[in-house]
């Protein structure tokens, strides 16, 4: 295939961008405006000109995104013989990244490489663990909140020393540098990292050590980052330090989609990038090929209320079709009494579920509209709700691989060592971890006895297995069907949910039995929220606007439009940048929608044990009226929204 074949479907911006020839790169790309597109075909267009392709990099937020760009750059490269025998560009998460360097790098921070990588479960169970071993009471300091702090922290790219240092005259700090101390220490033991270590101990061996980070800047030249604005200051410097010497840099993302700084993310980044590199090239993709021009005119005229961001206006060639719905009523149930309706007219009108999305907020709203799906028989799925890789069964199982793989991961050991039940109690595990099985009664030493036999033959098992294999073989040996069958009343779904990891185990056929444990404890620790969600899942979609991002529907119903919730109260309270945050939150939930908006609120809602009484969001009213089509279901006759242009 030659290069400018590459370049076949894609309008002037995008082409710009495409063929740029080297340096620092900025492409923002408004909703809907092919910004994946842009991406893969800027890697195709390197490697079908002769670029090594395993001199490419590309982090993206989400194993779902990094699945698309690999396919689409495979498809685009399907007739040449560019990518084989070559090894392919790396594609992947930041964290997957991270994770892929520190198998390699692992020995100098004084790690094996098979380490463990802990969840978000794993990591509060030894936070909390840690906690109780310092005699920190949860009513003092709540481990979520520890938690939360320690992340902060390893985001900043602040070890427990420096905060140690820092907040010595501080009780508060003090204990929590303790806690960090203490758990990191914990980490090291169990050789593993949580999911902030990826990147955090990557930079330090990237910024400490010359030699080594040359050698992956010479091994990654051209490096391509997706939705830049996202990134924290771990993810800004990782790239920075890889992209520093040969200065290929891509960056792909749009300001005006800035969502996540209560995750860190700082979009300052993405505001400052020609200001970090001189030399680069800005291009702006403002084609949007999603939406009619009625969704467009209301969101442009939303995000055009922001002040620091990056002056823009999308604009499209779809056909017109019908404005953006506002509707208010009495309260929670009849907006989604209201949004049910809709839907099921919609899919008598011949669209499918699937193609229906309702965001709100929190997730605390989801429950009434879950109420009116059932009463009107809708099928829907909360996206973001309990995933796969959290469900008791399979966690189970995971962690007898990890145990397997890591005998140092004492977490999973505690999970497995009485799963299923072997009279193992907590005495006679202290007992186990302790070496001292000869203070154990003559019974208990027999059950540890029985337990240590069942790992061996396990440890034995693992030779010439697959994967998947090997699951059957770890079923079969512990029993663990018969034991959902006694211990739940699910226990046929439950079975289900296995014999579905075994499906998922056999991705990895290929590969050997190690190799393919590494990637699927690596896949289940780095999952997202997204990373579930079935095209072929007919089902009308639930989700908060966060989890959203990325995504399109034909139809899309934004619910809770008030002042206190979005914008959330404490944003109102925090400040302009954090309202400006929560109004880009609103632009990106509408510009999700292809044909249909409905921006719907309630004059009073029950949150959190509470009844409010609310006014319309400043949201709606900082749109014009000619953008909109108003109804309200109230019994008394008030304003739909408020028009306030001041």
């Amino acid at each position: 295939m030659h290069q400018h074949s590459i370049l076949d479907g894609l309008n002037d911006r995008q082409r710009q961008a495409v063929t740029i020839p080297g340096g620092p790169v900025l492409v923002i790309a408004g909703p809907g405006s092919g910004k994946t597109k842009c991406l893969t075909h800027r890697i195709a267009y390197l490697i079908a000109g002769g670029c090594d392709p395993g001199s490419i990099l590309a982090m993206t937020f989400t194993n779902k995104a990094a699945e698309e760009m690999r396919g689409r750059v495979a498809a685009l490269l399907a007739n040449t013989s560019r990518l084989a025998p070559h090894t392919p560009p790396f594609i992947g998460t930041f964290h997957s990244f991270a994770a892929f360097v520190l198998r390699r790098e692992a020995a100098r921070i004084g790690y094996r490489r098979e380490f463990t990588i802990y969840d978000e479960g794993d990591r509060m169970a030894l936070l909390k663990e840690v906690m109780k071993e310092l005699g920190v009471s949860s009513q003092r300091i709540a481990p979520p909140v520890a938690a939360a702090v320690i992340s902060n922290l390893k985001n900043d790219l602040v070890d427990w020393e420096e905060y140690e240092g820092r907040e010595a005259a501080d009780p508060f700090g003090r204990t929590i540098a303790k806690i960090y101390e203490t758990y990191q220490k914990r980490l090291r033991f169990a050789n593993a990292f949580d999911f902030d270590d990826l990147i955090f101990h990557v930079v330090r061996l990237l910024r400490d050590e010359e030699a080594l980070r040359q050698r992956w800047q010479d091994r990654y030249r051209h490096i391509h980052v997706d939705e830049y604005q996202d990134t924290n200051t771990s993810q800004y410097e990782l790239v920075r330090l890889l992209a520093g010497n040969a200065r290929n840099l891509f960056v792909i993302g749009d300001d005006s989609q800035a969502i996540y700084g209560w995750r860190r993310a700082d979009y300052r980044n993405i505001l400052n990038f020609e200001a970090d590199w001189p030399e680069a090239t800005v291009v702006l993709l403002e084609e949007n090929y999603r939406s009619t021009p009625e969704i467009l005119a209301a969101a442009n005229h939303l995000i055009a209320k922001n002040k620091d961001q990056k002056p823009k206006r999308l604009f499209t060639r779809n056909r017109p079709g019908e404005q953006p719905g506002v509707r208010a009523h009495e309260d929670e149930r009849a907006e989604a009494g209201f949004i049910a309706e809709e839907i099921a007219a919609l899919r008598r009108g011949g669209l499918a579920w699937s193609e229906c999305a309702v965001l709100y907020r929190t997730n605390a709203q989801s429950r009434a509209l879950e109420e009116a799906m059932l009463e009107h028989d809708i099928p829907y799925a909360i996206v973001g709700g309990i995933r796969f890789f959290e469900r008791r069964e399979v966690k189970d199982l995971i962690a007898y691989l990890r145990y397997l793989q890591n005998p140092d991961d004492l977490l999973a050991l505690k999970r497995i060592v009485n799963v299923p039940a072997r009279g193992i109690g907590p005495k006679t595990f202290l007992a186990y971890l302790a070496a001292n099985a000869a203070g154990l009664a003559p019974k208990d030493r027999k059950t540890i006895e029985r337990f240590e036999k069942t790992m061996a033959l396990l440890r034995d098992g693992m030779t010439e297995k697959t994967l998947a294999e090997f699951l059957r073989f770890l079923l079969d040996t512990i029993g663990y069907r018969e034991y959902l069958a006694e211990i739940s009343r699910d226990g046929e779904a439950r079975v289900e949910n296995v014999e579905e990891l075994v499906s998922l185990a056999r991705r990895y056929d290929a590969m050997a039995l190690g190799e393919a444990v590494t990637k699927l404890l690596e896949e289940m620790a780095l999952a997202s929220d997204q990373d579930e969600l079935e095209a072929e899942d007919d089902t009308v979609k639930l989700m908060t606007l966060h989890s959203a991002k990325g995504l399109e529907f034909a139809a899309v119903f934004i619910a809770g439009l008030e002042e206190g919730l979005l914008p959330h109260a404490k944003s109102i309270a925090g400040g302009r940048a954090e309202l400006e945050e929560e109004r880009r939150l609103c632009y990106v939930g509408m510009t999700r929608a292809k044909e249909r908006l409905w921006l719907t609120w309630a004059i009073t809602r029950t949150l959190f044990g509470e009844r409010q009484v609310n006014m319309p969001s400043r949201f709606l009213r900082e749109l014009p009226e000619e953008l909109l089509t108003a109804s309200s279901a109230l019994s008394e006759d008030v304003d739909v929204y408020l028009v306030d242009e001041a």
